[in-house]
């Protein structure tokens, strides 16, 4: 059993030096490999950048819009400009809504003042001044100008 064991592990020596043997004799000369096309990795590497770039823009307009984008998917803000005028500069004065509190607000380059405190609107008029700032339809629109001719 035991010169059984011997005779096979020597004839499989045999063979795996005589197949490295072979491969040693046969192989061809170095070949020094084909470089890949230069257009095709110029490509590759600006759709990457271009790729790279765009998802941190779009990361940073998400960071800074972040807060806007959760009120408009809750209830609606209760905070409101409701009017604005310009006084000519940087001077300006707001019409300033908090549920049924109206302020009268000036801004100036040296501040924020409250000028008046308003009375309280009404239901109506704050769905009235609401409704009233969105511009009519066009089949409304139109058919107001049909009727004026």
């Amino acid at each position: 059993m035991a010169l059984g064991v011997a005779a096979a592990s020597a004839s499989l020596f045999s063979f795996a030096s005589a197949a490295g043997a072979q491969t040693n004799f046969t192989a061809s000369p170095l070949t020094a490999p084909a470089l890949p096309d230069a257009g095709a990795s110029l490509l590759r590497v600006t759709g990457a950048l271009v790729l790279v770039i765009g998802i941190f823009l779009g990361g940073v307009w998400l960071f800074k819009n972040y807060q806007r984008l959760a009120l408009q998917h809750g209830r609606p803000a209760r905070l409101r400009v409701l009017e604005t005028r310009s006084l000519g500069g940087r001077h300006a004065i707001f019409v300033v809504g908090y549920e049924q509190e109206r302020f009268l607000i000036s801004s100036s380059p040296g501040g924020v003042n409250l000028l008046s405190h308003l009375p309280a609107a009404s239901e109506s008029e704050t769905t009235a001044g609401a409704g009233s700032v969105a511009p009519p339809s066009f089949a409304r629109a139109l058919a107001q100008v049909l009727k004026g001719k």
